[in-house]
């Protein structure tokens, strides 16, 4: 023990000064090491905060384009559909959502089969929403003025067509006295000059049922006339005409006819039990063409349209008074 303490004491002074002094430094800096952490940190705070923290957008400096997610739509192409530059142009239709090419059809007065030809649709059941499509025949099906042949006894065969002002300038010139006032034109040069399209209106209907009158017209509601009757009455052609659809591929009419009458009129017979006739098939006035019932109506009834030039019309305005 004694030893030790004689030992410590003639340590070197040199070596305790060093000793002092390096535990002095370590007491120093143990003090200084969490101003110095806290120091950092506030200026670490600080130098974050300083930042924006606006977003900005991520562009392909390559491509100009703004990065999208795979798979998603550029909202600036927009797709270019068939015909769209005809879009607004008289006798054209552009297709809204839940039409078919049947609807098209009846909307625009046409056989639907023509429309599809008319605009080289090879599978008339693929049209989109925005779609532009021709309802009016090409020129070269759809001639300006057509004239009416003249019916004359005397006439033959190669001149049946000709005009009637042409045809009198192959006979002798009358006499002044025996020249009829031209207020007294014969029928048949009156009508030699009458386009056809004016004798599209001169069609005489008939009652296409023999029911009672259970709903009149009304443009917003109902876009004809439901007659009422039993299941199996007959439904009958309301004027000559030719089928343009038999079938139940419209909404809301169940089984179905359309008529096309001339260039101007269609008729449309619904809710049918039967029906009697196939399309392209030609009709007589008063001919039966289907049996009445209720397929996709709440009870039995003939639902019938008359369309001009595709928009429906009264059907009490064109049939006779029952």
């Amino acid at each position: 023990m004694n030893q030790t303490v004689r030992s410590n004491r003639g340590a070197s002074p040199v070596a305790s000064d060093a000793a002092h002094s390096a535990s002095f430094m370590r007491a120093v800096l143990g003090r200084l090491a969490l101003p110095c952490a806290l120091a950092a940190a506030v200026l670490l705070a600080a130098g974050c905060a300083s930042r924006s923290v606006t977003k900005v957008p991520v562009e392909d400096r390559g491509t100009g384009l703004s990065r999208q997610t795979p798979g998603a739509v550029d909202p600036g192409i927009v797709k270019q559909l068939p015909g769209s530059e005809n879009a607004g142009k008289p006798g054209y239709y552009t297709v809204k959502a839940g039409d078919t090419m049947i609807r098209i059809g009846l909307e625009s007065g046409q056989n639907w089969r023509d429309v599809a030809r008319w605009n080289n649709l090879e599978n008339p059941n693929l049209i989109e929403v925005g779609q532009v499509l021709r309802v009016v025949p090409p020129a070269a099906e759809n001639p300006q003025v057509v004239t009416r042949p003249v019916t004359s006894g005397s006439a033959t065969g190669s001149t049946a067509a000709v005009p009637a002002q042409a045809a009198s300038a192959a006979r002798p010139a009358p006499t002044p006295a025996a020249a009829p006032a031209p207020a007294s034109a014969s029928p048949a040069t009156a009508a030699a000059s009458t386009p056809v399209a004016n004798g599209d209106e001169d069609v005489v209907w008939i009652w296409p049922a023999q029911g009672t009158l259970l709903a009149g017209f009304d443009e917003a509601k109902n876009k004809g006339v439901d007659i009422s009757g039993k299941p199996g009455d007959a439904v009958m052609a309301s004027a000559d005409g030719r089928v343009v659809y038999a079938g139940a591929g419209l909404r809301g009419y169940g089984n179905l006819i359309i008529l096309k009458h001339n260039n101007t009129f269609l008729t449309a017979y619904a809710h049918n039990q039967t029906l009697l006739v196939k399309e392209d098939q030609s009709v007589k006035k008063g001919q039966k063409i289907a049996e009445m019932g209720n397929s996709d109506a709440d009870r039995v009834k003939l639902h019938f349209e008359i369309r001009r030039q595709g928009k429906p019309v009264d059907p009490a305005k064109y049939l006779p008074a029952k």
